[in-house]
């Protein structure tokens, strides 16, 4: 008989042996603490909710090549977080700085008319790339990959690993939301 719970060097061990309880275990100890830890970098609950799961998948798959800081599972769950969020700001920063090249003209208006057109694509842009963000996560990767980054659903259904109906019902009930979407934003 044990007095008292784990370590979680203990139970690391026995998830490295895929114990799933000893991995429910430590997700139950540390997930709240990850989630406010992630909740602190994003400031955005969904984010949170999806660097959450993500940590945790991660540390599921390198189960085997973790090695604790003083028995702590923390430590290495923090730094996980922390590694995931700049990768998706890099992620974002490189989808925002791509954006405008795609919402060129063809057309070379004046001076004058350009910054006024600039102004107001950039202005609606903003607006689409918001409503964009508050779509379901995975409804906001069929759009960010299928209408933003052009490629096609058969692609994006071999990259996410789900059928080509799939990804056009997630583009389908994505249009939909940006269209609810689009319609609150132009009545306030």
């Amino acid at each position: 008989m044990r007095d008292g719970p784990r370590s979680d060097a203990e139970l690391w061990r026995l998830i490295a042996a895929d114990d799933h309880q000893a991995f429910t275990d430590l997700f139950e100890r540390h997930a709240q603490t990850v989630w406010n830890y992630a909740y602190k970098l994003t400031a955005s609950w969904s984010a949170a909710d999806d660097l959450l799961a993500t940590t945790f998948m991660t540390a599921w798959r390198r189960r085997g090549e973790v090695r604790l800081v003083r028995d702590s599972a923390l430590p290495w769950l923090y730094t996980v977080t922390a590694n995931l969020c700049r990768g998706e700001r890099r992620r974002l920063s490189r989808f925002l700085r791509l954006v405008p090249k795609l919402a060129t003209t063809e057309s070379t208006p004046d001076h004058a008319e350009k910054l006024a057109q600039d102004n107001a694509t950039q202005a609606r842009l903003q607006r689409v790339l918001a409503a964009v963000e508050r779509l379901p996560p995975k409804e906001r990767e069929a759009v960010q990959v299928c209408l933003l980054g052009g490629t096609s659903a058969a692609d994006a259904a071999e990259l996410f690993g789900i059928s080509e109906a799939s990804v056009r019902s997630r583009l389908s009930r994505a249009r939909s939301r940006l269209h609810e979407l689009s319609q609150e934003t132009s009545d306030e």
